[in-house]
């Protein structure tokens, strides 16, 4: 990927994507951050990584991220559209679909809409992605690379998918932090103190993703392999069961769903 890469916009996922380029050995120079908040361009400054509130005539930018809030997208395109004319679009920006963020920016056509999740923060995120008919292989390629920067990259052919995508994984670490402050709360009142309750949920939910990622077995094998007849994990699990969690979990999901189809439309109809 040898192009020069605007940021419009420098929040949380931009700094991760960015943070993530940089260890993988991407030159500063080749990085532009628009953004309006002073502090956040003296942040970049810090690393050596330019960022204005206006694009330089003298950056032309080979990838352009989206980052910007989606309620601001319009009017933040409105100052870039013919500087980015010629570049590949990544859209980060959650709910924006792509004949809506092809309008605002004239008519490109070179687009890819992704949904990343938060963990990107740390490295470990998992983003969904979809790429418009007009990109190339080569796009997708350069898409790819840049994405993963954070964390592993999903494809889907339907940009519609982009919708449960948010459910499952955009949503999805929320549902896991409520499981972890309840699990908390169950460490705290067994006697544990605060610092050995989070160390034992925490970890315990590294431990297992990372299991569940490493393991070739479904989760349904991996739950079984922990679970004996009779024993503690079975007690535990079959009030979770009886007290329908599972469905729960499933239905909250859906109703993700839903809610990200609903403020797409919300989005796109302005």
């Amino acid at each position: 990927m040898n192009n020069h890469i605007l940021f419009l916009g420098g929040g949380n996922m931009a700094t991760a994507i960015i943070e993530g380029l940089l260890k993988q050995g991407t030159d500063t120079q080749r990085i532009h951050v628009l953004e309006i908040n002073a502090d956040s361009r003296a942040r970049f400054a810090q690393q050596g990584i330019n960022a204005s509130e206006t694009l330089p005539a003298s950056f032309t930018p080979g990838i352009t991220v989206l980052a910007v809030k989606p309620q601001q997208m319009k009017e933040a395109l409105a100052s870039v559209a013919h500087a980015v004319s010629q570049s590949l679009i990544i859209s980060i920006a959650a709910g924006l679909p792509i004949d809506l963020l092809s309008t605002w920016l004239t008519g490109h056509q070179r687009i890819v809409r992704s949904m990343p999740n938060t963990p990107a923060m740390v490295g470990m995120g998992i983003t969904g992605a979809c790429a418009s008919q007009a990109c190339s292989t080569q796009d997708k390629n350069d898409a790819d690379t840049l994405l993963k920067a954070c964390g592993q990259v999903v494809w889907v052919k339907d940009e519609s998918m982009l919708n449960p995508v948010t459910a499952i994984s955009g949503s999805g670490p929320g549902y896991v932090f409520l499981w972890m402050e309840a699990l908390e709360s169950a460490a705290l009142q067994m006697g544990f103190d605060a610092q050995q309750a989070r160390m034992l949920v925490a970890h315990t939910l590294r431990g297992a993703s990372e299991l569940a990622v490493q393991s070739p077995e479904s989760f349904a094998t991996l739950r079984e392999r922990v679970t004996s007849k009779g024993g503690t994990t079975a007690a535990g699990l079959q009030v979770m069961i009886d007290g329908q969690v599972p469905g729960s979990i499933t239905a909250g999901a859906h109703a993700a769903n839903a809610r990200a189809i609903e403020l797409g439309e919300i989005l796109k109809n302005g």
